[in-house]
């Protein structure tokens, strides 16, 4: 549910205008309108966060080393062996030097601006470390089937009038030299032969680079840089445990830019003398929470009206569902998408949805219990501090994946008629393998009513699309939806006609084609003449005219939304025989004392390997069923932005 928002607009006295922002900051409940640029003093500021952000990203790389407890006194501690010992007592402890566990404000520790120099010199050391030994093992690959000599003694021989120069030609160039060149063939492989030539350069033919320093010396320095390069990074390692007082740091800095990018915001009043002049500054506030703001304005002697906002004010959108349509926020967040304000909410709908998709694609009962084992061993461990909701989204998924397998007697990729009996009885005879290993007749029966499926939860959820979007209408223009609805109605029947049947089994024998076309046509008709209803018929079906070509092509794209959802089907297929193929790959080796581990671990990779390629599967086609094909017949277009107040926590979203 996208709650409502008032368009609220405060005014303060120019004299507290870092007081008011303060106190704005502390309500936390107003999402201010940022639209002005960033003041010139802000060049220093963005260059110290970037330094820090350098910082962060150089420390993140280690992993900050345990922290032993200190013994608690007079108390008992425990050995790795569990075997209890008598613990010091506090005054046992005098004199002895314990390592401090680590503190943020510790003052042996360097300031935080210290601590950002510290940390950008040693990235910049480490830098130049790198690209050296880059260049230099280049360097070595290029040279090292010259063999080991030293640059300087052919720019003696140049000195005492020996030119030399080298080449690195083909075998074909090679046999093509002039008679008259003078060189020594130093060595030559398949790819090139390596040449030293004496006084005349070869025409036409570019010159080997002489190398900086021989091979040997490249070989030292390399070994020297790469020395230093892993002191350095133990060095930087041994801050590991400062990453907190950066991010703190960084926290701070972020602070800083909003407050000053708020007091940018603030717009001086014109016609008020100097000594009481005031400045106003716009934002919006969710409707409910009106009443802090009022409570705010009152204790601090702010002016502020209020209002709904118009058509065209560019709201932040603020969602709240219930427990299950929430589950849906980790994926969504991760996709940064976010209604519109006047847009309608379809969170819950799109969770009901992927779910089912999931399973789908996905496919396998062997590899739902996988996310459904990683999942619940995930909700334990962090049942005391608090589920995340990706792991709840993650079981829900796995169960949906889990279903679907066993419905479909999909397990591992095995063959259905391989598995036992109690598994083939589980599964759901219109879908299930176990039914298509019996004959090829029913396997194109199953084929079938799989696509029928597809076809139909096309038609289910893009109704229910129309219908969310006639609930957003108060006019005739319900009519177009509801013509809409009847476009797919009739092309449903259509494509189960020419796409769905097969040998096996013909639909056009059960769905009559002429019916199926005047449902698409009559949904084309009222469709053309409301679309574009403002108020007058006429204008209406004007505006459909200048649109012709859209309107027809209206029709090749209810054609193309339906048809889009078979790749429920066909990307469920493809992983399927990926795992069938893996199988079959790595089930001779399972035979073979030797080959044993090789078939289990080229099962292991395959497998993983299919699991990894049906998430992106299911990221690409899943998400774009819902974010396109449904979103587009609902009139969604994700344009939104999210409610994020000022405040402390300059993240916050509710």
């Amino acid at each position: 549910m996208i709650l409502p928002m008032k368009k609220v607009c405060l005014v303060v006295q120019d004299k507290h205008q870092d007081e008011a922002l303060a106190k704005l900051r502390e309500t936390g409940i107003v999402h201010l309108v940022m639209s002005k640029p960033a003041p010139e003093k802000f060049g220093s500021v963005m260059e110290h966060k970037t330094q820090t952000e350098t910082a962060i990203g150089l420390i993140r790389q280690f992993k900050a080393p345990k922290k032993k407890p200190l013994p608690q006194p007079g108390g008992w501690e425990r050995r790795k062996d569990n075997g209890p010992h008598r613990g010091r007592r506090a005054e046992d402890l005098m004199g002895v030097e314990e390592k401090e566990p680590y503190s943020a404000d510790a003052a042996s520790a360097p300031s935080r601006p210290e601590l950002v120099r510290l940390m950008n010199g040693l990235a910049a050391e480490r830098k130049a470390l790198e690209d050296r030994i880059a260049f230099l093992s280049k360097e070595h690959t290029r040279v090292s089937a010259w063999g080991e000599f030293d640059p300087e003694s052919i720019k003696a021989l140049a000195a005492g009038g020996v030119t030399v120069f080298l080449y690195e030609i083909s075998p074909e160039l090679f046999k093509t030299l002039p008679k008259e060149t003078a060189y020594i063939k130093i060595g030559a492989d398949k790819a090139s032969v390596r040449l030293l030539v004496f006084d005349k350069e070869i025409p036409d033919m570019p010159q080997f680079r002489m190398p900086e320093f021989s091979l040997s010396k490249i070989e030292t320095e390399l070994a020297g840089l790469e020395s230093k390069l892993d002191a350095l990074n133990e060095r930087i390692k041994s801050f590991a445990d400062r990453r907190p007082v950066l991010e703190k740091e960084m926290a701070e800095i972020n602070s800083k830019i909003t407050f000053e990018l708020a007091r940018a915001e603030l717009e001086k009043i014109e016609g008020i003398p100097e000594e009481h002049s005031l400045s106003c500054i716009s934002g919006y506030v969710p409707a409910e929470d009106m009443g802090k703001l009022k409570v705010a304005a009152a204790e601090n002697s702010w002016a502020f009206f209020a209002r709904d906002p118009g058509p065209d004010d560019y709201v932040p959108t603020k969602l709240r569902n219930n427990r299950f349509a929430s589950l849906i926020n980790p994926l969504t967040g991760f996709l940064e998408v976010v209604p519109g304000y006047h847009e309608s909410d379809i969170s819950g709908w799109f969770l009901l949805f992927f779910t089912v998709y999931f399973g789908m694609i996905f496919g396998d009962a062997a590899y739902g219990a996988i996310v459904l084992i990683a999942s619940i061993i995930g909700i334990f461990k962090t049942l005391k501090k608090g589920v995340p909701a990706v792991l709840k989204l993650m079981f829900l998924l796995g169960l949906s994946n889990f279903a679907w397998g066993v419905l479909t007697c999909s397990w591992g990729g095995l063959p259905a008629e391989q598995l036992p009996l109690a598994l083939q009885d589980l599964s759901l005879p219109l879908i299930s393998n176990a039914t298509s290993a019996k004959s090829d007749f029913l396997k194109g029966i199953v084929q079938q009513n799989l696509m029928i499926l597809c076809f139909s939860l096309a038609l289910l959820q893009l109704s229910i699309g129309h219908i969310i979007a006639i609930g957003k209408h108060k006019s005739l223009k319900i009519l177009a939806e509801l013509g809409s609805m009847a476009m797919l109605v009739g092309m449903y029947g259509i494509i189960l006609i020419l796409i769905a049947s097969n040998e096996s089994r013909n639909l056009g024998d059960y769905i009559p084609m002429m019916p199926c076309a005047y449902v698409l046509g009559v949904g084309f008709v009222f469709n053309f003449i409301f679309a574009s209803y403002d108020g007058s018929v006429g204008r209406s079906i004007l505006e459909s005219c200048k649109n012709i070509i859209s309107m027809i092509l209206g029709i090749a794209n209810v054609f193309s939304d339906i048809m889009s959802y078979i790749r429920l089907w066909a990307v469920g297929l493809a992983g399927a025989a990926i795992a069938s193929t893996v199988n079959a790959m790595a089930g001779p080796m399972l035979g073979h004392f030797i080959m044993f581990i090789f078939g289990v671990a080229l099962i292991v990779f395959g497998h993983g390997l299919n699991l990894v390629l049906n998430a992106l599967s299911v990221l690409v086609h899943g998400v774009r069923l819902n974010t396109l094909e449904f979103s587009g017949h609902v009139g969604l277009t994700w344009a939104g932005f999210p409610y994020k107040p000022f405040s402390e926590n300059k993240d916050k979203q509710e």
